[in-house]
């Protein structure tokens, strides 16, 4: 069981708890300022040892920082594509490693890692927070799966920033799509992500032999994410590949940027380099965006990645159901595109009820001729 011994201090009597741990190794807590407390806390142990829950205090005192490099070793791709492993080496560095890199685990409260987050969230997105919440949380998770720690404080931590009010999504017409494609440098580019949906990543890793002209489909098999500086291609979003159609007027467009290019060339730009999404004001997008605004006052401001909700909007408006909606755009699910264009879909409804009021016909005029019929 173990034994409790009183010891004198310089401020007064307390008491030594000494036990066998599981391995059968003699350990000893000391600190206890009455025999009640001592009592309390041979008993927990005594508990945990024969359910198999006992934590070895010294297990605790390793340092954050000493599980960090595995933690993050972990999520190394190809477990992570790059796009998401460097933000997380990113946050450790800038924002974990410098409060908990040398905090022993069993030191860390909860009360602790709440003031932190908060501290954080006062200069902070709240996307940072969380991810520097998540890389703290996950590598503590690691401990507790060893049993170095019974609990992980800094999950169920609470006053989290709030979702910032969705961004109002700039929807074009298809005369906006046009006009934008007419002043922009790559304007077949502008028309397919407009009428197809797919990311920058997945449209500037389009090869000539994703092309299948016959059945007018485009094949998303790869991703261009610019990491940093440099360009990592892999799988898609999903990881998933899909099938996406494009409308018969771009066919000629399509047929004309894979000529003269190798089946493995990519589709746009110089078939050799992927293209990447600059931001930068004097980009060929904005100008083109600008260009548009001069002629049309009405034309938002959009990004390439608008086209994205562009092509949403005008396939929900075609007449397009969630789930084609849903796999055009490489969803995990249709509750997922739902979620993200519900505004659409509730327009959508509107425009079912007028169908179904065409559809109907001269319903008045039915009801009274049958009425009469059957009198």
């Amino acid at each position: 069981m173990g034994s409790i011994r009183p010891y004198e201090t310089a401020k007064g009597r307390c008491y030594r708890v000494r036990y066998r741990k599981p391995d059968h190794t003699e350990t000893e807590k000391r600190g206890f300022k009455t025999k009640r407390e001592a009592e309390l806390y041979l008993s927990s142990v005594t508990v945990s040892k024969a359910t198999g829950h006992y934590i070895d205090p010294a297990d605790s005192k390793i340092r954050v920082g000493n599980l960090a490099e595995a933690w993050l070793d972990s999520k190394r791709p190809p477990m992570l594509k790059p796009s998401s492993f460097e933000p997380l080496v990113r946050s450790w560095n800038a924002h974990v490693a410098p409060v908990w890199a040398d905090r022993e685990l069993g030191s860390i409260r909860r009360s602790e890692v709440q003031a932190w987050v908060s501290h954080l969230a006062t200069g902070r997105s709240r996307t940072v927070v969380l991810r520097a919440l998540g890389v703290l949380a996950g590598i503590i998770d690691v401990a507790v799966d060893d049993h170095r720690l019974e609990s992980n404080p800094a999950r169920n931590v609470r006053g989290l920033p709030q979702r910032a009010a969705a961004r109002h999504r700039p929807y074009l017409s298809h005369e906006q799509v046009q006009l934008l494609a007419a002043n922009a440098r790559h304007s077949t580019l502008v028309l397919v992500l407009a009428y197809t949906g797919l990311r920058w990543g997945e449209v500037t890793a389009l090869r000539v032999r994703n092309v299948d002209a016959g059945r007018r489909r485009l094949t998303v098999e790869e991703n261009a994410v610019l990491v940093g500086w440099e360009i990592h291609v892999g799988t898609p979003k999903s990881h998933e590949r899909r099938s996406v159609p494009y409308p018969e007027q771009l066919a000629p467009l399509i047929d004309e940027a894979c000529a003269g290019k190798p089946s493995d060339g990519l589709l746009f730009g110089n078939g050799v380099t992927h293209m990447k999404n600059d931001s930068d004001a004097q980009s060929w997008f904005a100008t083109a965006v600008r260009r548009a605004q001069a002629i049309d006052p009405l034309m938002p401001r959009v990004t390439p990645h608008d086209l994205r909700h562009t092509a949403a909007s005008l396939a929900v408006s075609s007449g397009a159901n969630v789930k084609a909606v849903q796999r055009m755009l490489g969803h995990a699910s249709a509750a997922m595109t739902l979620d993200t264009y519900a505004d659409l879909f509730d327009d959508d409804l509107d425009n079912v009820a007028a169908r179904m009021n065409t559809a109907m016909g001269d319903l008045t005029s039915s009801l009274d001729q049958k009425r009469r019929s059957g009198s």
